[in-house]
């Protein structure tokens, strides 16, 4: 009994926090920054003719929402708008319809709530501004459905302008939009490798709905989390086995000018996929794929492939030529590299969902140290795999 008792008031104690000083002070910052500019730019449009109404006190707890935590649906742009001028709105109604004040405020409270469900911009501040229409004086009585421009719509606005600032300045990205879901790069209508194992989104989808509650997150932030966790777990599992522990360091590699006719050679010759592109200090400057001399060689499945590839190839002897003739004119110089000391785990989702076969292994200079293929990460797996089985029998 004693035991339970001490469970039950442990539950009152809230769990250690897993942001860092300086989120905690550029939170703080923030709020100092948006509260400030909003307070001050609307007693410097509207003057003194609101009184101590230029800056009002749920704007405090948007403050909270938009800064410390950025990230939830409760802090959106249409989240603290929409939702204002809803409770705003519904505030100032009951405010004049109801001539009691205790059940104005109590059902401008939840109608705001009902009104800001329906039109999805749910902002827990809004609550209070609701309240405010009812309880706020005569001072804001006096204003009637003026109070919802001003100062609410005002310091609402204010305060999302300085929030867009200030977090994208540092940091933060907002609006926290939802990301578009990979889809799969053949155009099929299998899901991406990686979402073939472990929960679905169709998996969460169900929880969530059985769950049937609001959560101060989103769902694509959600499934992020997880699928972390998920990596963490079975990076755990299989060890931290590192790209510069499996990666091939005899690299064939080309130079900028290294000529198209040399470098397809080199590909036949070591039978490879890709060659990284690299300069003088060895440093990647770009990559160039098969994929890159079909595309650049304009092929049409009409026509004879080889002899229209051969002749793109084939070094031209004139002076200025009108085709590509070294690999730098061909070369992707956006490229995905891998540190040395990266755990080839994370580079599942990337190698899997993306379709990369190979990657060029840098060191801390960012100079071509190595290549990781599917092929060594498959065999680096498995072997670690294998290892833990052994272990565990």
């Amino acid at each position: 009994m004693r035991e339970e008792i001490i469970n039950w008031l442990q539950g009152f104690v809230p769990p250690r926090g897993t942001v860092d000083r300086f989120e905690r002070m550029r939170s703080c910052a923030g709020a100092l920054f948006g509260l400030l500019l909003a307070g001050l730019l609307t007693r410097l449009t509207l003057g003194n003719t609101l009184g101590a109404a230029f800056l009002i006190a749920p704007m405090g707890a948007s403050a909270v929402l938009l800064f410390a935590v950025p990230a939830s649906p409760l802090a959106q742009p249409w989240s603290i708008i929409g939702g204002n001028l809803c409770a705003a709105l519904i505030g100032v109604t009951c405010g004049l319809l109801i001539g009691d004040t205790l059940l104005a405020a109590a059902v401008a409270g939840a109608l705001a709530i009902g009104g800001m469900f329906l039109l999805r911009c749910l902002h827990p501040p809004s609550g209070a501004v609701a309240l405010t229409a009812v309880l706020g004086g005569p001072a804001i009585h006096a204003m009637g459905y003026h109070f919802v421009l001003m100062p609410v719509a005002v310091n609402s606005f204010l305060l999302l302008a300085a929030a867009l600032f200030y977090n994208n300045a540092t940091g933060r990205r907002y609006p926290h939009s939802v990301q578009p879901e990979r889809s799969n790069r053949h155009e099929t209508l299998d899901a991406i490798p990686t979402s073939r194992l472990g929960f679905s989104a169709d998996d969460l989808d169900a929880v969530l709905k059985s769950y049937n509650q609001v959560l101060d997150i989103s769902r694509e932030d959600l499934q992020t989390i997880l699928t972390q966790t998920e990596m963490l777990g079975y990076q755990r599992r299989f060890g931290s086995v590192t790209c510069g522990s499996i990666m091939s360091r005899d690299v064939v590699s080309a130079n900028f000018g290294t000529g198209l006719d040399e470098a397809w050679a080199l590909m036949r010759e070591h039978r490879l996929t890709a060659l990284p592109v690299i300069d003088r200090a060895r440093r990647v400057i770009g990559i160039v794929t098969k994929t890159d001399f079909l595309m650049h060689a304009d092929l049409d499945h009409h026509m004879h492939i080889g002899s229209k590839l051969a002749a793109f190839i084939r070094r031209s002897r004139r002076v200025h030529s009108e085709k590509p003739e070294v690999v730098g004119q061909i070369m992707s110089t956006e490229v995905k590299v891998a540190a040395a000391d990266r755990p080839v785990v994370e580079l599942v989702p990337l190698m899997a969902d993306a379709g990369l076969h190979q990657l060029p292994v840098i060191d801390e200079e960012r100079r071509l140290v190595g290549m990781l293929t599917q092929s060594d990460m498959i065999a680096a797996l498995y072997e670690s795999g294998l290892h833990k089985d052994k272990i565990a029998a």
